[in-house]
């Protein structure tokens, strides 16, 4: 069972993704030609010569990007942590690296450090900061792995010596919050290499949370493939990394946003289910975050707040025997949280038997009427009764404070 030892990351439940670098600029187009994959991997999908792709250095000074304004806007939105490409794919670094001059500071006309911009924010805005990065990937580097290319004549060893292996120890000596490795696509790293990273972390901070795609089964939390979500409660620490549309890098042409109430849901699944959600945001070329991302978690962030005992710390919920439709659960101790997401006149759940001390709408204390009695089939069902301006509405939540630990759950009978 995966385990970060870290209490924090175990209670945030939501956190922020930024991917932004060179690509941003392109909008996911090439010489008029515009990827039918996601955008940050256009330098790949294209085959783009390293020596034309380098060039978008010349051009990089996104004006608009607003570190501050980023980590308040996560910070009103519910999330407790924020990662950013610090070197995606690409090879090109957010930050001053001495081990490449390929970077924000010192390739671009805009002279900026983005890592050490949003450190400050995520200090100021009480967020835990992680970095993204590419280990294995790096399109930039002659012996650094390509995926869907040919790899076998190319020096790992070589790559991981000269820019991977000092980058890291960059990272985590000059930007001492960094409090989690958001690792990526491992390809052929072998297991004796992902502990050499492992060990060079933790030598230098033990306190530093890998993430699961540090590969070999080695991380810290499991981390589950894009946008997939476990079918059931997974045991111990894991995380959801997922997208607002169906890119990670800006795509100018994608706006197949999807809506606040899928949001909700998603995020009240993976909870329900153990796990943390860590969505993207990314932003332009000039550094500006997409309308369609702050509209979107504005409303999703007003129910995060409103309803943060029932989100924030929660643990997994046992599998309940039917699917409601209408409804969403979380929990933890003592405490059984309804996520109504659908109007219900007078809410009903079978097969619940727990030992309901108090029941109230959460985001304001108004008391929730109840009643637990046994069908003439047998199971137990619970009946709840509302008050009168909540029976039209949806999106809120009901608290029951339980005697058990955990809620009840009857199985099916025949």
């Amino acid at each position: 069972m995966n385990d970060t030892k870290q209490q924090w990351f175990k209670e945030a439940k939501f956190g922020l993704f930024i991917h932004f670098g060179l690509y941003s600029q392109l909008g996911g187009e090439w010489k008029g030609k515009v990827t039918p994959f996601i955008a940050e991997w256009i330098m790949n999908t294209f085959d783009i010569p390293m020596e034309e792709y380098r060039k978008l250095a010349d051009t990089f000074d996104p004006v608009n990007f607003d570190a501050e304004q980023i980590a308040e806007k996560a910070a009103s939105w519910g999330m407790k942590y924020l990662v950013v490409t610090s070197k995606h794919h690409e090879g090109f670094a957010l930050y001053d690296s001495d081990c490449s001059d390929y970077t924000s500071v010192k390739a671009a006309p805009c002279h900026r450090d983005f890592v050490a911009e949003l450190q400050e924010a995520c200090r100021k805005n009480g967020l835990k900061f992680g970095v993204y990065y590419s280990q294995a990937q790096d399109w930039d580097d002659p012996d650094g792995y390509m995926a869907r290319h040919d790899n076998s004549g190319k020096n790992y060893r070589a790559y991981l010596e000269r820019k991977c292996f000092p980058q890291l120890r960059e990272l985590l000596t000059k930007y001492p919050d960094i409090s989690l490795i958001w690792f990526d696509t491992p390809m052929g790293t072998t297991p004796e290499e992902s502990k050499e990273m492992i060990d060079l972390v933790k030598s230098i901070n033990p306190n530093v949370i890998i993430s699961g795609r540090i590969g070999n089964g080695l991380g810290e939390y499991m981390t589950t493939g894009d946008n997939f979500i476990p079918s059931e409660p997974f045991m111990g620490d894991w995380e959801v990394p997922a997208t607002l549309n169906d890119t990670w890098g800006y795509k100018e042409t994608d706006h197949n946003w999807k809506d606040p109430e899928r949001i909700l849901r998603l995020l009240l699944k993976i909870n329900s289910r153990g796990g943390n959600y860590l969505l993207n945001i990314g932003p332009d070329g000039t550094g500006k975050v997409p309308e369609e991302s702050i509209e979107i978690l504005d409303k999703v962030g007003g129910y995060v707040h409103a309803n943060e005992d029932a989100i924030r710390a929660t643990q997994y919920v046992p599998v309940f025997p039917y699917d409601l439709e209408w409804c969403l659960f979380t929990r933890k101790a003592h405490k059984f949280f309804i996520h109504v997401t659908e109007p219900q006149v007078r809410p009903e759940i079978i097969n619940f038997n727990a030992t309901i001390q108090k029941a109230y709408i959460l985001e304001n204390g108004k008391e929730v009427g109840w009643e637990i009695e046994a069908t003439c089939e047998g199971p137990h069902i619970l009946s709840l009764t509302l008050p009168e301006e909540y029976k039209e509405r949806d999106h809120y939540c009901i608290c029951l404070e339980i005697e058990e630990e955990q809620p009840v759950f009857e199985e099916i009978r025949l």
